[in-house]
């Protein structure tokens, strides 16, 4: 298993969470999403590498963005 890390800007409540949450569990190989609105971080646990590019994408299609931590 693999621990990949982000911050997330935007975020304010749990629904803010579980729209991130919702969009980067469809990546392949994603396993479990952690999102912290309060913190703004989002812990992904992967079977293998997960592209950046797709993990962004996936934040951004949620409505908020993120980078690589």
């Amino acid at each position: 298993m693999a621990e990949f890390e982000y911050t997330v800007t935007g975020m304010t409540c749990g629904h803010c969470e579980a729209s991130v949450r919702g969009e980067v569990s469809k990546i392949a190989g994603v396993q479990d999403v952690r999102v912290s609105a309060a913190s703004g971080s989002l812990t992904i646990v992967a079977s293998g590498e997960v592209a950046d590019d797709a993990v962004l994408a996936a934040v951004d299609e949620a409505g908020y963005s993120a980078v690589r931590a």
